[in-house]
């Protein structure tokens, strides 16, 4: 467990906490593509590690992110025009570039003054249907990463953004925590469970069954940050051969990111901080084939309309109106939710906005959440000690994966994700 000190450590990300100084060193996503749809088009209102910004897409379809509050006398550039190529403030009309620079301002005719002014502005990249950005010290700016989800073409990807009402580390830490799946999500892994109650409709996944709730786990650091196995004996339709185990591998790649792999489609997830109290978890979804995007839907569960919407990303369930937990179908339904995304932000969601882990009893189990936990605290040691935190320099992330295979008894895991560890020439 955590002490409380540790705990408030890892869980602060605002400017000039331990670990929001981590964080600014990375880039991180901020909007899908969709939620800017074309050049001109209404400017998006967020928030990132405690601060407040504004994204728009120019007329020329670039997108950029500046400080909310207008240089000027600090009205929100959200309430703006966008127009020719800037952002225009509602208040005063001064205008400002994707950059920051000063295009115009009405009321203050003299140019020269538009030279020594400028609205603070923040690099950004597009890529892989996201729009990523990066809020750090200007003279420690990363290489931007590419992963293999920003290859698939658009008929191929999927990228949705789901507002959730909790500290980052709660959904990140779910998201590395393999044991938890044959339980939590029961309907779609422990086929034993589900079958013996004529259970088919929640199949959505096609993944392979997860019977065995009690994996063995290893978990070894990587350039990136770390990756763990959990090997499991077989489910029973393929107990025969003893000598088999099923192996899955989960990298967890910093600052807030995973892959969990499946036989037809990858997932990459990302648990951004917009603040100690509230993610926005990212979720692109890849595959050799078109995407189906109503079978994604069904299996995160986020094809319920008072949950959640893809023109209001705010996840609607809570303690309010029981996370629409239909109790009357746990009988079939393990958990009363139906689909992953349901599950796991119910379970961050249960926690409250900061849980306080010097209560918690871990087991053997747990090690992945311990491990990135050590990780964070480690992050924060070298930053402050001016050096780099994980994984911070690599560019070229495109072979980090989630391989999940059936080896014989003994078999090194570590055979599965060779290149994991080979990443370190790339820094």
């Amino acid at each position: 467990m955590l002490t409380q000190e540790n705990n408030e450590l890892l869980v602060r990300v605002g400017p000039g906490t331990p670990m929001g100084d981590v964080m600014r060193r990375y880039w991180h996503p901020v909007a899908t593509s969709a939620q800017l749809p074309g050049p001109d088009c209404a400017p998006l209102r967020t928030k990132l590690l405690g601060e407040r910004f504004v994204i728009f897409r120019n007329t020329d379809g670039v997108a950029g992110m500046l400080d909310e509050f207008c240089t000027h006398r600090g009205a929100s550039l959200a309430l703006g025009r966008v127009e020719e190529n800037g952002i225009r403030c509602l208040y005063h009309g001064w205008k400002f570039a994707v950059d920051g620079a000063v295009l115009e301002t009405p009321n203050h005719p003299d140019c020269r003054f538009k030279e020594r002014v400028k609205q603070p502005a923040y690099p950004v990249v597009e890529k892989g249907g996201l729009i990523w950005a990066y809020i750090g010290p200007k003279d420690l700016k990363p290489p931007f990463r590419e992963f293999a989800a920003h290859e698939a073409p658009p008929e191929k990807r999927l990228n949705i953004r789901v507002n959730v009402k909790c500290n980052y580390l709660a959904l990140w830490e779910g998201g590395l925590d393999s044991s938890h799946v044959s339980i939590l999500h029961t309907n779609q892994a422990r086929r034993s469970w589900a079958a013996g109650r004529g259970v088919s409709d929640l199949d959505h996944t096609k993944w392979r069954p997860m019977d065995d709730s009690a994996p063995i786990f290893e978990v070894e650091d990587t350039p990136f940050g770390y990756h763990y196995s959990a090997t499991r004996k077989l489910p029973p339709d393929r107990a025969g051969n003893a000598e088999m185990r099923n192996v899955r591998i989960t990298p967890a790649i910093f600052p807030t990111g995973r892959i969990i792999g499946g036989p037809n489609l990858d997932f990459i997830v990302w648990e951004t901080p917009n603040d100690d109290v509230s993610t926005s978890t990212y979720i692109t979804a890849y595959s050799p084939d078109p995407i189906d995007k109503a079978h994604i839907f069904g299996i995160l569960g986020l094809n319920d309309p008072r949950i959640w919407s893809e023109t209001d990303p705010n996840y609607k369930a809570s303690w309010d109106n029981g996370f629409f937990q239909d109790r009357d179908s746990m009988q079939t339904n393990w958990s009363g939710l139906r689909g992953l995304e349901q599950e796991d932000a119910a379970i961050g969601l249960s926690y409250g906005p900061i849980y306080d882990r010097s209560k918690e009893h871990l087991v053997p189990a747990d090690v992945a959440v311990a491990r990135v936990r050590r990780r964070l605290l480690e992050a924060v040691r070298l930053v402050q000690a001016g050096q780099a935190p994980p994984g911070v320099n690599l560019s070229d992330l495109r072979r980090v994966s989630s391989p999940d295979a059936d080896m014989p008894v003994g078999s090194d895991w570590r055979d599965l994700a060779p290149f994991h560890m080979r990443l370190e020439a790339a820094e």
